[in-house]
């Protein structure tokens, strides 16, 4: 994969993910307004309470998406691949998409569906265009030699005249 696609699709994922979180938050904000406004109840439980939850909940989990943007953007921006750390928020990040994907399409319907799964596709695509592995984006500790391929054989590049 080459660099500018490499980077193109690790700001993309970013830029999916930040959009992600801060829908969610403004969604459960606003969920937690009308549950305060409305004094609704749930088996007689303090509304108040369930408004915080609501908007507790949702700070929560869009610092989450943020914090795998801030993974995603770094990596576009370094062309290096994430860490050890954040390949695992990263790799969570897409389990949470392939759960999240089940529950809309039972609950929301085949559209959110599609958009969860274009979010878990770039986020799957990061994953693999960053592989620790790969040495063919030339990252690694070895100066882009091959895996197995001593020093001495890499060829010096001839001098400039």
């Amino acid at each position: 994969m080459t660099t500018r696609l490499r980077r193109s699709v690790a700001g993309l994922t970013a830029l999916a993910l930040a959009a992600e979180g801060l829908g969610i938050a403004l969604i459960n904000w606003i969920l937690g307004v009308i549950v305060r406004r409305q004094r609704m109840s749930l088996a007689g439980s303090d509304p108040g309470l369930m408004s915080l939850a609501a908007w507790i909940a949702g700070g929560l989990f869009a610092l989450y998406l943020l914090g795998c943007a801030f993974v995603a953007l770094r990596a576009a921006l370094r062309d290096r691949p994430p860490r050890t750390a954040a390949r695992i928020l990263l790799v969570t990040c897409g389990v949470v998409h392939g759960l999240l994907g089940a529950f809309c399409v039972a609950l929301v319907g085949w559209g959110a569906f599609a958009a969860v799964m274009a979010v878990l596709a770039l986020v799957v695509c990061t994953l693999l265009a960053y592989d620790p592995a790969d040495q063919a984006w030339g990252g690694g500790r070895d100066g882009g030699r091959g895996p197995g391929q001593p020093p001495e054989a890499v060829e010096a590049a001839p001098a400039p005249r």
